[in-house]
């Protein structure tokens, strides 16, 4: 790990160097990538300087700890312990640093959730957890829009399609992908059985063009009228629009704007985001195992988490986390769950690399 930090700590000195170059400084697309790197790896020299600091005092305190003074002693034991502590601290920081990066986590997201198995009970939980979402957005300052939504007739959704832009989207819902199953008792149950609903949550990292070239050729797109409420100019215009892409099969249906050309737009986003990800799980098999690992397919295979109401308790499953503050969860309190899967993963991909050094 020394050896791979030296190494890093030349690039930044060198990058350095080259954002001081006048022929640099003259060619801003050059200097933003240069800028862009230099400042990728700034936090791991800045993490390793203050590291190199704390073995420095380690070893200064530790040849005062033989002095003859049993006071000088004492204090000296109690600042080599904080030391030490400030030390694995560094390390486990440094650690996590120097993991590979996920490309898609500066990404903003494209939130597709769908109710699944327990009908309008599905349905309604959906719409909760598009109100969960929508709120968690809030927390952070996201923008959110939504692209494309199937409402039922009481509140819930049987499909909507997010866009959620900000700082580091992708990097903090890429774990609320899979199954969401619910527990509670239906409005419309009269003997007050508890029943198990399941909604499908897919996380994706948004499109740009520089990252999915689409042949025009192998697209289908239909043009028909927008069904549900809006007057008149739903029934004599022909705004809603359908993308079929031919290769892969994926279809995207979206009539909320009234602009044949707008639900277009929303449609191809779709589509890109979703012939990207399907890219990207093809070409990286271990990307893939990694996120089946963490939350499944998306497909129905196997729930995430449980929304237990009866009790106000949530169990994610697959690091054995419960909580018993369902409330605030579903107003979008969800940073402990987010921050906790975060740091299992981190410290499950940290092992993995240790691993793989060792053999």
């Amino acid at each position: 790990m020394l050896e791979r930090l030296q190494e890093i700590v030349e690039k930044y000195n060198f990058l350095e160097t080259r954002l001081a170059d006048p022929e640099i400084l003259n060619d801003q697309k050059n200097f933003q990538e240069i800028a862009k790197e230099h400042s990728g790896i700034t936090p791991i020299v800045k993490a390793f300087k203050e590291y190199e600091e704390v073995l420095k005092q380690i070893e200064e305190s530790k040849i005062l700890f033989h002095d003859p003074d049993p006071e000088i002693r004492d204090i000296v034991r109690g600042e080599l312990d904080d030391l030490q502590e400030k030390k694995e601290e560094l390390e486990k920081e440094i650690k996590v640093l120097l993991l590979p990066k996920d490309p898609n986590d500066e990404k903003n997201v494209l939130l597709e959730i769908r109710a699944g198995t327990g009908g309008e009970e599905a349905a309604l939980f959906a719409g909760e957890l598009f109100r969960m979402y929508s709120r968690y957005a809030e927390r952070k300052r996201w923008k959110m829009e939504i692209l494309s939504e199937s409402p039922t007739g009481i509140g819930g959704y049987k499909e909507i399609i997010l866009l959620i832009s900000g700082e580091r989207v992708f990097s903090r819902l890429k774990y609320e992908r899979g199954i969401h199953r619910v527990q509670r008792v239906p409005e419309t149950e009269t003997q007050g059985r508890v029943h198990t609903s399941a909604v499908t949550v897919a996380v994706l990292p948004e499109a740009e063009e520089v990252d999915v070239y689409i042949d025009p050729k192998e697209l289908k797109i239909d043009v028909c009228r927008a069904s549900g409420a809006g007057g008149q100019h739903v029934n004599k215009t022909e705004s809603a629009v359908r993308i079929t892409h031919l290769p892969t099969g994926i279809a995207v249906y979206c009539q909320d704007e009234r602009s044949q050309l707008k639900n277009r737009s929303r449609a191809m986003k779709v589509i890109s985001s979703r012939i990207l990800d399907m890219r990207k799980r093809e070409q990286d098999e271990q990307i893939t195992e990694e996120r089946r690992s963490m939350v499944g397919t998306g497909d129905r295979s196997g729930k995430i988490r449980t929304y237990n109401f009866p009790q106000s308790r949530l169990t994610d499953h697959r690091i054995g986390l419960t909580l018993y503050r369902l409330e605030s969860i579903m107003d979008g309190d969800i940073d402990e769950i987010i921050d906790t899967l975060v740091a299992y993963f981190q410290a499950e991909a940290i092992s993995k690399t240790a691993e793989s050094i060792a053999h």
